[in-house]
C-alpha cells in the first residue's frame, strides 16, 4: 500500500504548476466559502421559520415574504459562485496542461537518441496527452472539488454547533467512519489505476504501431491479428476499468450512504430520548437537511481518491520522462574552422553484453572524401551516429578540429556535422520549411541548393512553388526525392563535415551523376564521409574503409583495394556481376 506520505512528492509537484495562477487560485477559494455560507444559512431560515413562526402559529406575510426572498436569493448567490470558480479552476487547470506538455515535450527533445532505441512512440505519446488530461482533473475536479467540500463541511459544523452541540458530535461521528473507507479505498485502487494508465498507453502504442505500419499489414494479410491483439490490450483496459467500478459501487456511494442513515437514527433517537422542548422540531429539521447535505461532500471527497490516484500516478509518468537522462553536450561554443576527424581506439555497445564497433582508429584530413564500406551489421552507420554524437562512447575518443567531440556545445555541433540519412524525414509542412528547418535561411540560397541537388524543376511545377505542402512524411514525394530533399537542407548551409548515409541509394544514375558534381564542389570546404553499398559511388575516396564485425579489416583507396584482392575486390566482382546480369536481363526479350 502506497501510503499518502508516498504520493505527497508526487502531488506536491504537481500543485506547484499551479503558483503562477495563486491570484485566481484565491479568489476561487474565497468564493467558495462564501458559496458555503450560503448554502448553509437555507437550512438555518428554514429552522428560524419552523421554530420562531410556525410552532407560534405566527406568520405575517412581510416576514415570510423575506424569508422566502433570502433563501431564494442565498441559492441563487450559491450558484452564481459556483459557476464562476469552476470557470477559474479550468483557467488554471488548462494553463496547468499547457506548461506540462511544453515541458513534457521539451524533455522528449532532449532525450538522449538511445532512449528512442527501446522506448516506443505511443508510450510517449501517452504521457504528452492522456497523462497530461489527468493532471488537468487534479485542477478542474480533484482540487475544486476538495476545495468546496471542506468548505461546505465546515460551514455546516459551524452551523451544527451553533444550533446543538449534542447532535453535532453525533452527526461528526460519521468521520472515522469516512476515514477508514478511504484508506481501504486507497489501499486496493492504486494498483489498480496504475495498470489501467499502463494499458491506455499500450491502445495509444498498438494504435501508432498499426496507422504507422498500414501498408504492410494489409500487404501480408494481417488485419486480423493485429486487431486482435487491439482488441486483448483493450479488453485488458476495459478489465481493469471495471475492477475500479466495482471498487466504487462497492465502497463509496453505499457504504456512506449506509453509514449516513446510521447517524440519521442517532439524531432521532437522541431527539426521541430528550426532554420535551429540549431540541426543537426545526433544530432537528436543520440536521436533518445537513446530514443529507454532509453525505454529498464526503462521498465526493471519498470519490476524488481514484482521479487522485490517476492524476498522481500520471505525473509520475511524466515526471519520470522530465527527470530522464539529457542528451549532453559540450561548453565549447568556438566554431569549428576545419573538418578534420581523429579517432582513436574507439570500442561501442548499444548494450554493455554486446560491442558494435572494437578499437576503432583514423585520421580524416580536413576536405577530404572517406567512405565506409561493409556487409549489413558492420558497424558503418553505428560510427556514423558516434560522429554525431548521438551515443556516449563505450572507450577511446572522437575528435573534430582538434576538440574532443564531447566538449562542443549543441550549436556547434549540429552546425559543423550533419549527416543525410538513407530514409529522411519529412515533416508535413512547406518545402520551403522542409529545407529550411527554421533556420534564417533566405529562398535565393533555397533555390540554389534545389538546382544543385536536380528539384528546382518539382518545386516550379507544384501549385504553390516552394510554399506547397508536403503532406504526412512527404507521401507526395518519391523515396529518391526525399532524399533530394534531405541533401538540399544540408548544401543550403554547407557544415565542415557532411555525412551521408546511403543518401544517394534511391535515385537514378543521372541524377547520382549531378549529384556526384555538386558533392565534388562542396569538398572544397567540406569533409565528406560517405556511406555506400553500391561502391561506384565512392571510387574517387582518398580513403576507403572496408568494416566486419564492427573492425576496420582493410583501408586504402580504391585502387589500392581492388589491388589486395582482398574483401573489398570480392564485394566489387560481386557488384560488377549482378550490375552485368541485370543489363542481360533488360536486353533479352520476354518469352511468351
Amino acid at each position: 500500500m502506497r501510503s499518502f506520505r508516498q504520493l505527497w512528492p508526487t502531488l506536491k509537484r504537481l500543485l506547484v504548476y499551479g503558483s503562477p495562477w495563486r491570484k485566481p487560485l484565491a479568489v476561487a477559494v474565497l468564493m467558495l466559502w462564501i458559496a458555503a455560507a450560503a448554502e448553509v444559512s437555507g437550512p438555518l431560515l428554514i429552522s428560524y421559520f419552523i421554530d420562531r413562526m410556525v410552532a407560534k402559529n405566527n406568520l405575517p406575510l412581510t416576514v415570510v415574504a423575506g424569508l422566502a426572498a433570502a433563501y431564494v436569493g442565498l441559492q441563487i448567490l450559491a450558484a452564481g459562485l459556483h459557476y464562476a470558480q469552476s470557470l477559474l479552476f479550468n483557467r488554471t487547470a488548462v494553463g496547468v496542461v499547457q506548461q506540462l506538455r511544453t515541458d513534457v515535450m521539451d524533455a522528449a527533445l532532449r532525450q538522449p537518441l538511445s532512449a528512442f532505441d527501446t522506448q516506443p512512440v505511443g508510450q510517449l505519446i501517452s504521457r504528452v496527452t492522456n497523462d497530461t488530461e489527468a493532471i488537468r482533473d487534479l485542477y478542474v475536479t480533484v482540487v475544486a472539488t476538495v476545495l468546496r467540500s471542506a468548505a461546505l463541511i465546515g460551514a455546516m459544523l459551524v452551523a451544527m454547533f451553533s444550533l446543538d452541540w449534542r447532535m453535532a458530535l453525533v452527526a461528526m461521528a460519521i468521520f472515522p467512519a469516512v476515514l477508514v473507507v478511504m484508506a481501504i479505498y486507497q489501499r486496493y485502487s492504486t494498483p489498480i489505476v496504475r495498470r489501467v494508465r499502463g494499458y491506455l498507453a499500450d491502445i495509444n502504442d498498438g494504435f501508432n504501431e498499426i496507422i504507422g505500419g498500414m501498408s504492410v499489414i494489409q500487404q501480408f494479410r494481417q488485419q486480423a491479428r493485429f486487431g486482435e491483439k487491439m482488441g486483448q490490450a483493450s479488453r485488458s483496459h476495459y478489465l481493469a476499468r471495471m475492477q475500479t467500478l466495482r471498487l466504487d459501487g462497492f465502497l463509496l456511494r453505499p457504504l456512506l450512504s449506509l453509514f449516513s442513515a446510521l447517524i440519521l437514527c442517532g439524531l432521532l433517537m437522541l431527539f426521541g430520548f430528550s426532554a420535551s422542548g429540549t431540541i426543537e422540531v426545526g433544530v432537528l429539521y436543520a440536521f436533518i437537511s445537513y446530514l443529507g447535505r454532509l453525505n454529498e461532500p464526503l462521498i465526493e471527497l471519498t470519490t476524488q481518491q481514484s482521479m487522485l490516484q490517476q492524476a498522481v500516478v500520471a505525473g509520475e509518468r511524466v515526471f519520470e520522462l522530465m527527470d530522464g537522462p539529457r542528451q549532453r553536450y559540450g561548453q565549447d561554443t568556438r566554431p569549428l574552422d576545419s573538418g578534420t576527424i581523429e579517432v582513436a581506439d574507439v570500442s561501442f555497445a548499444y548494450r554493455d553484453d554486446r560491442l558494435v564497433l572494437h578499437d576503432i582508429s583514423l585520421k580524416v584530413p580536413s576536405r577530404s572524401f572517406v567512405a565506409l564500406v561493409g556487409h549489413t551489421g558492420s558497424g558503418k552507420s553505428t560510427l556514423a551516429s558516434l560522429l554525431m554524437g548521438y551515443y556516449p562512447l563505450s572507450q577511446g575518443e572522437i575528435r573534430l578540429n582538434d576538440r574532443p567531440l564531447q566538449s562542443l556545445s549543441h550549436e556547434v555541433l549540429r552546425k559543423g556535422v550533419a549527416m543525410v540519412q538513407q530514409d529522411p524525414v519529412v515533416m508535413a509542412d512547406t518545402f520551403l520549411a522542409n529545407v529550411t528547418l527554421g533556420r534564417d535561411i533566405s529562398e535565393a540560397q533555397v533555390w540554389q541548393a534545389l538546382e544543385t541537388v536536380q528539384l528546382a524543376d518539382l518545386a516550379r511545377g507544384m501549385s504553390e512553388g516552394l510554399y506547397t505542402r508536403l503532406g504526412e512524411q512527404g507521401n507526395n514525394l518519391s523515396v529518391g526525392q526525399k532524399q533530394l530533399l534531405a541533401l538540399a537542407r544540408v548544401l543550403v548551409d554547407a557544415p565542415q563535415v557532411l555525412i551521408l548515409d546511403e543518401a544517394t541509394a534511391s535515385i537514378d544514375s543521372g541524377t547520382e551523376q549531378a549529384i556526384q558534381r555538386a558533392l565534388a564542389a562542396v569538398r572544397e570546404h567540406t569533409t565528406l564521409v560517405a556511406i555506400a553499398h553500391r561502391l561506384s559511388t565512392i571510387v574517387d575516396a582518398d580513403t576507403i574503409l572496408v568494416l566486419h564485425r564492427g573492425q576496420i579489416v582493410e583501408r586504402g583507396t580504391h585502387q589500392q583495394l581492388l589491388a589486395a584482392g582482398g574483401r573489398y575486390w570480392q564485394m566489387y566482382q560481386l557488384q560488377l556481376a549482378g550490375e552485368e546480369l541485370a543489363a542481360i536481363t533488360r536486353e533479352e526479350p520476354l518469352s511468351v
